[in-house]
């Protein structure tokens, strides 16, 4: 049975930061490693050890399998925890892992590759019939096997890149004449991202929510969902705010997108936890499998809050071979979270990066008010990586409650210096939409917020 004596964090940020803090919590040993850019982040001041990986550029540091790998020799760790992003979802990085006698901690190389690719998972799913809408069982041969599909199905439909994610890899096409360019576009997109063409199609819904299903699976044959996200105030398929539990959302529908969740994992073998993503049309109430996270979600904080479970705590149980010791019956979600991602980015100018140094830093406080970061006053935003610097996370018994407390939080939010642009104002502002308030949203609405601030604007 394997066990986990001491971790490497294989990342950076707020995930490396809240990773080394349970660990610290369960008196498992850290090692930090960082890139020349993040010498002086706090998760190496936070972790046990430390090790310099490479320059700034990922590629030369927080991709760099070889070097992660060697770190961990030295420092005599025997598990990686990837987080989210970089190598957290490479079959690869897991496979060189367990030939070194690392534990991943996260699913086997064979499910992330499986998953992964769009194409297998999407077959794997539809033989243990999850829903999916209308599109191509498999990756399409060619351009004018993909517009003939569309003809079929209907307009407007979604081109995607079979090993696409986080809302890269994708193009929308409203009518046949566009069908040809957005094909030759998103693959060309897809070559260059992923080192990979190929792309299928579907319906695409306009008006949908963003509902994700939290799972964990252990190596026993335990499997639980925790529960709902919704996830629909996106910004060009980027997530802004999330919450949970979903809201309008039937605990019968609740129960069935969870069945077909659970169904999806055993079918793929799944071990540890994962998300699995379905847009859900409001008209219908009908839901439809979109994709499998196979690690931690950024949003991972609204379903910890509303269960009481640290879900870094059950990946480190699991990977230590460990049963859940729990079934579904046990899983209660009590009260209302809401999820705040505070980017440098600049919302009055198309969201563009706007990094700097941060001369006032000052988080929000208060009764049930979590804050994941690692920023500091001082830090300098490094021009290499995500653009994420801090998560805001509440609790209230309710929704009305959550969103009061969110939108008190933000207004309490300090962070600023020369240059720096942050998402905080107009989250705060979001959150006050009577569609949102009403929970009669979709992923448009953010979209039309911004459209409708910019003519108020221009006026």
């Amino acid at each position: 049975m394997p066990s986990v004596s001491k971790v490497l964090i294989a990342n950076r940020g707020e995930i490396a930061v809240r990773v080394a803090r349970t660990c610290r919590e369960l008196g498992i040993p850290t090692v930090a490693v960082y890139s020349e850019a993040d010498a002086s982040s706090a998760v190496v001041a936070l972790a046990d050890e430390s090790v310099r990986i490479g320059p700034g550029p990922s590629k030369r540091s927080y991709l760099n399998i070889p070097a992660i790998i060697e770190a961990a020799r030295i420092k005599g760790a025997d598990a990686i925890h990837p987080g989210y992003g970089f190598l957290s979802e490479n079959a690869e990085f897991a496979e060189v892992c367990a030939e070194e006698g690392l534990t991943f901690i996260g699913p086997p190389p064979e499910v992330i590759a499986a998953l992964g690719d769009k194409a297998s998972a999407r077959a794997m799913m539809r033989k243990v019939d999850v829903p999916m809408l209308p599109g191509s069982p498999d990756a399409v041969a060619a351009a004018e096997a993909g517009q003939a599909l569309a003809d079929e199905i209907g307009y407007p439909v979604i081109i995607k890149a079979v090993a696409g994610g986080g809302g890269r890899g994708m193009r929308i096409v409203g009518e046949r004449g566009e069908f040809a360019r957005a094909y030759a576009e998103t693959r060309a997109a897809a070559q260059a991202v992923f080192g990979d063409g190929r792309l299928y199609v579907e319906r695409y819904l306009a008006s949908a929510r963003h509902v994700e299903i939290q799972i964990l699976c252990d190596t026993h044959g335990g499997a639980v969902h925790l529960g709902a996200r919704d996830c629909s105030l996106q910004r060009r398929h980027q997530k802004l705010v999330e919450e949970s539990p979903a809201p309008r959302l039937p605990a019968a529908l609740l129960a069935e997108m969870g069945e077909a969740a659970l169904r999806g994992a055993r079918a793929a073998g799944y071990v540890g936890a994962g998300t699995f993503e379905f847009l859900l049309d409001p008209a219908s109430g009908r839901f439809s499998f979109m994709e499998v996270n196979c690690r931690l979600q950024v949003e991972h904080p609204v379903t910890e809050m509303v269960t009481g479970i640290d879900l870094v705590a059950e990946q480190l149980r699991i990977a230590a071979g460990e049963p859940l010791g729990y079934g579904q019956d046990d899983i209660v979600s009590r009260g209302w979270a809401i999820e705040c991602r505070l980017n440098a980015e600049d919302p009055e100018n198309e969201f563009r990066p706007a990094p700097g140094r941060l001369a006032e830093c000052v988080p929000p406080g208060g009764p049930f008010v979590r804050v994941d970061t690692h920023v500091y006053p001082g830090y300098q935003v490094p021009p290499y990586y995500d653009s994420l610097l801090a998560k805001v996370i509440v609790w209230a018994p309710d929704r009305d409650g959550a969103i009061a407390r969110m939108r008190r939080a933000l207004a309490e939010t300090r962070l600023a210096g020369p240059g720096l642009a942050t998402t905080a104002g107009f989250l705060h502002d979001v959150l006050a939409d009577p569609r949102f308030v009403a929970a009669e949203h979709d992923t448009a609405l953010l979209g039309e917020f911004v459209a409708a601030r910019a003519r108020q604007t221009a006026a």
